[in-house]
């Protein structure tokens, strides 16, 4: 779980911006892109690479 603490010194904005590069480090709007959808294994497999 991603956690972005504001202290009296971080401005909402401040932290706002360290929250979406967290998600963007971490892959978690990609993954919330591939699951929003049904996708079968083997287009997984066939995106993926694997034979």
């Amino acid at each position: 779980m991603l956690e972005v603490k504001i202290n009296d010194k971080n401005s909402f904005e401040k932290a706002m911006r360290q929250f979406k590069k967290q998600c963007q480090k971490d892959g978690f709007l990609v993954e919330l892109k591939e699951r929003r959808f049904y996708s079968k294994p083997s287009d997984r497999k066939r995106k993926k690479g694997g034979k």
